[in-house]
């Protein structure tokens, strides 16, 4: 079978560029003033859908060895898909999505041929033999990344199609398009930045990126390092067992569900999973992995009923019944934000690196980046979340290799290696505030030299509650003095805590 070439994906790329002049504001809204003739519509999607069949059957005639005749069939369905596009491109009420979504499906498998009309390009060097992986070089991912926000497959079935913009989903987008719009905003930015870290995994795994970034707005906003009330953690707040479970584990300290790369496989394999068990209904995957999954799968009947049926819905708790059309909203949104009045910023998420030549810490680091290539936020939030096992007032050693932004490298030597903005830096990390004691008589411990005090855990206790208990602790000091390891910090009734020698008295 002949490999995917640079020279089909060339096809793709004139087919898709006609298609997405269309998201523009004008047309847009255009298209939906004008009358929809559904016949012509579904004519549409028809040779669409005759297309796609015609060009697989290409695909297991050059497996067979019939090279002539795939060329043949492969050329005319990818002649056919094109012109039926750019007709949809301009017939009122034909979803262009599909088209890209079909493009999406072929791009994911080898072609048989390329199209006869394109020149057989150079091989990429770091290809080896030339193959296109989707997603990965593709002309129209890279240079289209509009389409590549619509090219949206789940399970075969474009998300469009799957997403029902009723009551619930059309209230969860009035909410994020007014108060939670700096939210949502401030999380898509975020993940542009750890895009090339998140999106190839789910790309592996055949999941659409539209909904990658749906769990990310609403799970942590983009932060890394979020952790909830009830201890789920990462950018995609898993609880410790289910992480384990999908191989996020504790490694020399570090918690895997704050790594965006790993927590997205991890998502990806858990998405995959769960769609199996409720027959691909992807509501009832998204009340699981906030609600639980056996609690679904006794509501739902492994799939049998829907998320939306009255029994399923009324029996879940409130925080389960806004998280799922909170995460298809901002899923949708995604995928179309000029049909909202929305534009989200242009964000250059190109990865980069730098070497550090002189100790510093991430928050020294973006104290002299301050606001350089134009970034009004500053840079805290970037380096922490590509540096997920860096503690932001850690010291990191000459040669640390970090990961950055690619418009940063320049700016690296220029701000950060020396001058006055690293001298200002490394004051302002320098500094800090005077220990003060505390008096008894305030009602708080007060800090000492005498010897260590103990506490006896108690029924529903945890760590961080103990450490409320004491103003003089920290929960990293109890921890480490009693050697608990983290995240769980597992405790039991009874037992005798050491608390530090600033408790004592």
């Amino acid at each position: 079978m002949i490999s995917l070439r640079c020279a089909a994906a060339v096809a793709v790329l004139v087919l898709v560029g006609g298609c997405t002049g269309a998201t523009s504001k004008g047309v847009a809204k255009g298209k939906a003033a004008a009358i929809v003739d559904e016949s012509a519509v579904n004519a549409l999607y028809g040779r669409l859908e005759s297309s796609v069949k015609r060009y697989e059957q290409g695909v297991e005639l050059a497996a067979s060895g019939e090279a002539e005749r795939a060329a043949k069939e492969g050329n005319a369905a990818l002649d056919d898909l094109r012109a039926a596009a750019l007709q949809c491109h301009s017939t009122p009420g034909c979803e262009e999505e599909r088209f890209l979504s079909a493009f999406d499906g072929l791009l994911r498998r080898d072609a048989p041929v390329a199209p006869a009309n394109a020149a057989e390009p150079a091989t990429n060097p770091a290809d080896g033999d030339g193959e296109l992986v989707a997603g990965e070089g593709s002309p129209v991912l890279t240079d289209l990344p509009e389409a590549g926000r619509s090219i949206t497959l789940l399970k075969g079935k474009p998300l469009a199609d799957i997403i029902a913009l009723n009551g619930p989903v059309k209230a969860a987008l009035e909410e994020w398009l007014t108060q939670y719009r700096p939210n949502l905003v401030q999380a898509y930015v975020s993940y542009q930045y750890m895009r090339y870290r998140m999106w190839p995994e789910y790309q592996k795994a055949g999941l659409p990126e539209a909904l990658l970034f749906g769990f990310l707005a609403k799970e942590s906003g983009g932060k890394v390092h979020a952790v909830s009330r009830s201890g789920a953690s990462g950018p995609l707040q898993f609880m410790y067992a289910t992480g384990l479970r999908f191989g996020l584990a504790t490694v020399d300290g570090f918690d895997q569900r704050f790594d965006p790369m790993l927590s997205a496989r991890a998502n990806a394999a858990y998405l995959n999973e769960q769609l199996r068990i409720f027959n691909n209904d992807l509501e009832l995957v998204l009340a699981a992995y906030n609600g639980g999954e056996g609690r679904m799968a006794r509501l739902a009947g492994g799939g049998r009923a829907r998320f939306w049926d009255p029994q399923v819905y009324a029996a879940l708790p409130p925080e389960t019944r806004d998280y799922v059309p909170m995460v298809l909203a901002a899923a949708w949104l995604f995928m179309h934000p000029e049909r909202y009045n929305m534009t989200f910023p242009r964000v250059d998420g190109r990865p980069g690196s730098i070497t550090l030549d002189r100790a510093m810490s991430l928050s020294e680091l973006s104290i002299c980046f301050g606001n350089e290539a134009g970034n009004r936020d500053g840079w805290f939030r970037p380096l922490r979340n590509l540096n997920p096992s860096f503690e932001p007032q850690e010291a990191l050693p000459v040669g640390t290799r970090l990961e950055v932004p690619a418009v940063l490298e320049a700016a690296y030597p220029r701000t950060c290696a020396a001058g006055p903005w690293q001298t200002l830096a490394a004051e302002l990390h320098a500094a800090s505030a005077p220990q003060v004691a505390v008096s008894r008589t305030s009602g708080a411990s007060r800090r000492s030299v005498g010897g260590p005090r103990s506490y006896t855990v108690r029924k529903g206790d945890t760590l961080a509650a103990i450490a409320r208990k004491h103003p003089c602790a920290e929960v990293r000091d109890i921890a480490q003095l009693n050697r608990l390891r983290a995240p769980t910090y597992p405790i039991k009734p009874g037992q005798t805590l050491r608390l530090p020698a600033a408790c004592s008295g």
